[in-house]
């Protein structure tokens, strides 16, 4: 069973290691910086979500070269947003980028909002992306709680190698305690226990002999006990709607013109499941069929 959090008797005995830590290893990321636009961090954050950097890297770069601004968005059809997306995985995420892009232009006069409660009320923005919007591109304070945060945190203060599946009450308690006071300092603090998460305090193979707050750590003071929460689902890819779902929207996104349903037939051979997928794709408008003939699109 999972350890029962027990904050520091000083909780800001974490902050200076990990800030000094952040100082040094932090890396050179577009999105970061005095210079890096409120609409970088948001398009970086939809980006993010189950993609690795080195592939976000030159997909937010073109990204931000066609469309510096939400409203150069919001100008674009969204079947372009989606065939920019490429290969980055989940594009409904395109779409709800998209989406908010559209939602800016018409409520925010074209200017990523500061405040979460806004935030949150854009199209496909929940509580993590509106909390990291706010925090990293104008400095509020705010609980961010992505994965390598929670694995951070979970080690650290609950003596557990992996948090649960879905955040939970108390590990919402444990980062609000821990978050800095000053605005600015909780703003740097979320970025740099994420990076820590990422570059240190990883999934697999933790560097604890690099980590600053191994002296600290309650998982590696009760000897790094193993996980025995409930099983961890891994990530499967091939033959599953996913990979099909990707075949069939890589044929739309790679033709200029509506295709015809032959062409998609040939990509895949499970007749019942193409069938199911290319169900699916137009279900969440990331496909349309063209009038009355058998040929598809993006939207």
């Amino acid at each position: 069973m999972p350890h029962v959090a027990a904050l520091p008797d000083d909780p800001t005995a974490l902050h200076g290691p990990v800030l000094a830590w952040f100082d040094t290893h932090a890396r050179e990321l577009p999105w970061r910086g005095e210079h890096a636009s409120a609409w970088s961090v948001m398009v970086s954050e939809f980006m993010l979500q189950q993609t690795p950097v080195a592939r976000v890297l030159p997909m937010h770069e073109e990204w931000l070269r066609r469309w510096p601004t939400p409203a150069d968005l919001a100008l674009a059809p969204s079947g372009e947003a989606v065939r920019s997306w490429g290969r980055l995985g989940y594009p409904r995420r395109a779409l709800r980028l998209h989406a908010a892009a559209v939602a800016i232009t018409e409520q925010h006069d074209g200017v990523v909002p500061a405040d979460y409660d806004d935030l949150i009320a854009l199209p496909g923005v929940g509580d993590y992306t509106a909390s990291a919007i706010a925090s990293f591109a104008y400095g509020r304070r705010h609980v961010v709680l992505d994965t390598n945060v929670r694995r951070v945190l979970a080690r650290a203060v609950s003596a557990t190698e992996f948090p649960p599946g879905a955040v939970t009450r108390p590990e919402r308690d444990v980062a609000t305690a821990l978050l800095p006071d000053d605005a600015p300092t909780a703003a740097t603090w979320a970025v740099a226990v994420m990076e820590l998460g990422a570059l240190v305090c990883t999934a697999s193979s933790p560097r604890c002999a690099d980590c600053p707050l191994v002296s600290q750590c309650a998982w590696v003071e009760a000897g790094k006990p193993p996980y025995d929460g409930p099983p961890r689902r891994g990530q499967t890819w091939a033959g599953t709607d996913r990979q099909c779902r990707g075949r069939l929207l890589a044929v739309l996104r790679d033709s200029d013109i509506a295709v015809a349903k032959a062409r998609l037939d040939a990509v895949w051979s499970d007749v019942e499941q193409r069938e199911r997928c290319l169900a699916s794709l137009l279900t969440d408008r990331l496909a349309v069929r063209v009038g009355e003939s058998d040929t598809y699109a993006l939207p």
